[in-house]
């Protein structure tokens, strides 16, 4: 009688469990303790180059961000993650692409900059809706490395950089045209204090 009820109670909790959601593979090289969203990029070097000065008013109250109230630190933050460019892929690759190299160059001056120099860069890989699930968020993780690596290249501390891929599953187009999908092929950056 135990032993039919033990067995019920398994196959009850099994049942019950169901399917688990996407969640995005994460590279845990570093730990990560908040997230911000996305906004707007600046079109030219110069406008990230001003718009970080905005930011903190001149260059030598850049130290200064992290004794700032909570409320405007994360304002300044999210000020300067909007200054970020997003770099975007071919379909099925993860080598930056030629013309994508100037936007690279861009986000790296950004994130050496005084304003940003004690942030955590958060790199987020996605693809488009083509392939499975699982080759997507690989992908998305090899986008983001390769992201990484050109700004390590570029002078910016590896230790400082999280990776996340969320593969397919964060979408800013939605239509099945060519032109969505090359939208969502792309890394976006998160800065955390």
């Amino acid at each position: 009688m135990k032993k039919s009820l033990f067995i019920a109670a398994v196959a009850a909790a099994l049942l019950m469990s169901g399917c688990s959601q996407k969640k995005p593979e994460v590279d845990m090289t570093k730990q990560e303790t908040t997230e911000s969203s996305s906004g707007t990029t600046a079109s030219t070097a110069t406008e990230v180059d001003s718009g970080v000065n905005s930011v903190i008013g001149t260059e030598e109250s850049a130290s200064d961000i992290t004794t700032l109230p909570e409320d405007e630190r994360m304002a300044q933050i999210k000020e300067l993650e909007a200054s970020a460019k997003k770099i975007y892929f071919d379909f099925d690759k993860y080598n930056i692409r030629p013309d994508q190299e100037p936007r690279v160059d861009e986000d790296a001056r950004l994130f050496a900059s005084d304003a940003a120099k004690d942030l955590t860069i958060k790199i987020e890989g996605n693809c488009d809706e083509w392939g499975t699930d699982e080759y997507n968020y690989a992908l998305g993780l090899r986008r983001a490395k390769s992201v990484r690596d050109a700004l390590a290249i570029k002078g910016i501390d590896e230790n400082r950089m999280v990776m996340v891929s969320y593969g397919e599953s964060n979408p800013v187009c939605t239509e099945h045209t060519k032109e969505c999908w090359a939208k969502n092929r792309r890394v976006e950056f998160k800065l955390l204090p």
